[in-house]
C-alpha cells in the first residue's frame, strides 16, 4: 500500500517488538523498529513518522528523554508510550511530556490498533482549516479559539470565555466522539492532575455545558474515573 501510515516503534525487548512490529504491518502500518534509545532519536530524525511508539525503559536513552526530544524539535508528531511502567507518577511524567497516550503492558492488540487510528484521525483532522485558522464548528455555535469567543450562529449572541474554558473547550472539540482523558487535560491545562485540578476542572465542564446549553444536539459525557466526550447528535 502507497498510503500506508509510517510508524517508528521504539522497544528494546526483541520477542515482544517483533511480533509488535509483524502484528502492525498484517494491518497495513508500515513500520520502521529501533531497540535502543540513541537510535531511536536518529532514526525520528532521519524519518517521515506520522506517529511514535515508545518504550520509556531502553538503552543509552530513556522514552521521557526522546518524548522531550520529538517536541523540541517543533514537529507536530503524535507520540504513544507503550510501556510496563505503571505507577501513577509514570503515567503522569508521560503526559506532561505531551502524550497522546500512555498504554500499560500487557494490553490487547486490537485495542492499540484503535487507539493508533484515534490518534492519527485527530492529528490529520488538526491539520486542516479548523485548527489552522482558529475557527471552530460546534453544532450551531462558532468557536474561535485565538479570540475565546464562542456564537450562537442562531441569534448571533457571542460570550468570551476564560483561558481554561477555551483551552478545554478546543481538546473537546479536537477530539470530538473521542474520549478526552482527564489526566491529559490536567497536564495540558492546569501542569498538574491532582485533586485540587481536577475539581476546578469539573467546575469548567460545568461552565462549558450551560455555555452550550442553547444546542440540544451537544453533550459533554462524564466517562467516569477517565474523561470527558464531546458528542455533536446529526440533525
Amino acid at each position: 500500500m502507497t498510503n500506508e501510515p509510517y510508524l517508528l516503534l521504539v522497544e528494546d525487548d526483541v520477542n515482544f517488538g517483533s511480533v509488535l512490529k509483524s502484528y502492525l504491518e498484517l494491518n497495513d502500518f508500515k513500520v520502521d523498529w529501533v531497540s535502543d534509545g540513541k537510535d531511536a532519536h536518529e532514526k525520528f530524525i532521519q524519518g517521515n513518522y506520522q506517529l511514535i511508539l515508545l518504550d520509556v525503559m531502553l538503552p543509552n536513552l530513556d522514552g521521557f528523554s526522546i518524548a522531550k526530544q520529538i517536541k523540541a524539535s517543533g514537529r507536530n508528531i503524535p507520540f504513544i508510550f507503550i510501556t510496563a511502567k505503571t505507577l501513577r507518577e509514570d503515567v503522569v511524567a508521560g503526559y506532561k511530556t505531551g502524550a497522546d497516550d500512555y498504554i500499560t503492558k500487557p494490553f490487547d492488540s486490537e485495542i492499540l490498533l484503535y487507539k493508533i487510528k484515534a490518534v492519527l484521525s485527530r492529528h490529520q483532522n488538526k491539520s486542516k482549516t479548523g485548527s489552522l485558522t482558529g475557527i471552530l464548528h460546534p453544532g450551531h455555535f462558532l468557536f474561535d479559539y485565538r479570540s475565546r469567543k464562542l456564537t450562537n450562529q442562531q441569534n448571533n449572541h457571542s460570550t468570551s470565555l476564560t483561558p481554561k474554558e477555551s483551552e478545554l473547550l478546543y481538546l473537546l472539540i479536537m477530539q470530538q466522539g473521542e474520549l478526552l482523558s482527564k489526566v491529559v487535560a490536567l497536564n495540558k491545562i492546569w501542569g498538574d492532575a491532582n485533586y485540587f485540578t481536577t475539581r476546578s476542572m469539573d467546575v469548567y465542564i460545568t461552565k462549558l455545558r450551560k455555555h452550550l446549553s442553547s444546542d440540544a444536539s451537544i453533550q459533554i459525557i462524564t466517562i467516569h474515573g477517565d474523561g470527558y466526550r464531546l458528542v455533536t447528535e446529526s440533525k
